[in-house]
């Protein structure tokens, strides 16, 4: 046993900025859960989205604290400060989802038949999901790579963060292709359904390389021109899907440009076009941001320091 060593216990994992962040994370995170499991409520799928969002958002902080306090993270193979951040900003992008949604479904000004506790509580619970995305929010912008610093953690750069949002969004294109969409009655629109898929599965490639620490090379390029090059074909490919989608959804050859006046409220195949419409374009300029911050990243990876002799 090495006696002459440091403390087990990282001591930053809570006696700092970001330690103090994550614990406030955990708090609200536990206090959404309990609130909603003891008297707010939840039902219907949107309900049970929120429930999943705040649980499994609580469950991983949870992991990666105590993997933090207990420095067990250099046991796993993966880039520690990569997968941090990368959670941090996909939970940011969770909880804002959550907290949008919770209220407009279960919010209501008058009391409801439950009687107003239940009410004061789903206010609550409101409160700390808004909580809870400024902390996870604030972990990003603690983490974030600075202007000038030697780039060791791709997924801290702007470029690693848009990959998470572009792959966040690309989720909420599913969720609307899936929700009556209509996509297969054209081969064009098909054709669209293949480039979010494309994108995304190389998306979630690039980041799950950087999370892995895979990032020395890739066969005859480095790995920052390859990402370089993957967006650039991604910008093309959403470019062509941001023009053929409304052509073929809401010409009036093809489809209708305004909504049908018998078409249901919730269920409305119209209103699934346009959310994908809108997102394919928000896509768009996630992925042509990202092809401009690319150009002035100089990838570093990290070296895996050696083992010491037993």
């Amino acid at each position: 046993m090495d006696t002459q060593g440091g403390p087990y216990l990282n001591k930053k994992a809570v006696l700092s900025p970001l330690g103090a962040v994550r614990l406030s994370q955990l708090a609200l995170g536990c206090a959404v859960v309990a609130m909603v499991t003891h008297s707010a409520g939840y039902s219907s799928s949107y309900g049970v989205f929120c429930m999943a969002v705040w649980c499994l958002c609580f469950a991983v902080s949870v992991l990666l604290f105590f993997l933090d306090a207990t420095r067990l993270y250099s046991c796993l193979p993966v880039s520690w400060d990569n997968l941090t951040v990368a959670f941090a900003a996909l939970a940011t992008l969770m909880y804002v989802t959550a907290s949008v949604v919770y209220p407009l479904y279960f919010v209501r000004s008058e009391c409801p038949y439950a009687g107003c506790d239940v009410r004061d509580f789903r206010i609550a619970v409101t409160a700390c999901s808004i909580a809870g995305t400024l902390a996870y929010g604030a972990e990003v912008v603690l983490c974030r790579a600075r202007p000038g610093q030697t780039v060791v953690g791709y997924m801290a750069t702007v470029s690693g963060l848009l990959k998470v949002v572009q792959g966040f969004v690309a989720c909420i294109i599913f969720g609307a292709l899936a929700n009556g969409s209509e996509y297969s009655r054209h081969a064009a629109t098909i054709y669209c359904l293949v480039v979010y898929a494309l994108c995304f599965a190389l998306t979630t490639v690039v980041v799950m390389m950087t999370v892995c620490g895979r990032t020395v090379a890739v066969r005859c390029m480095p790995f920052d021109r390859l990402v370089v090059v993957y967006t650039l074909l991604a910008v093309l490919l959403y470019l062509s899907a941001s023009v053929v989608w409304p052509v073929f959804c809401f010409d009036t050859k093809y489809g209708s440009p305004w909504r049908p006046s018998s078409c249901p409220q919730a269920k409305c195949p119209w209103d699934s076009k346009v959310v994908v419409a809108v997102f394919s374009f928000v896509n768009l300029g996630l992925y042509v941001a990202d092809l401009i911050y690319s150009q002035r990243i100089r990838f570093v990876s990290p070296q895996r320091p050696a083992r010491p002799r037993v």
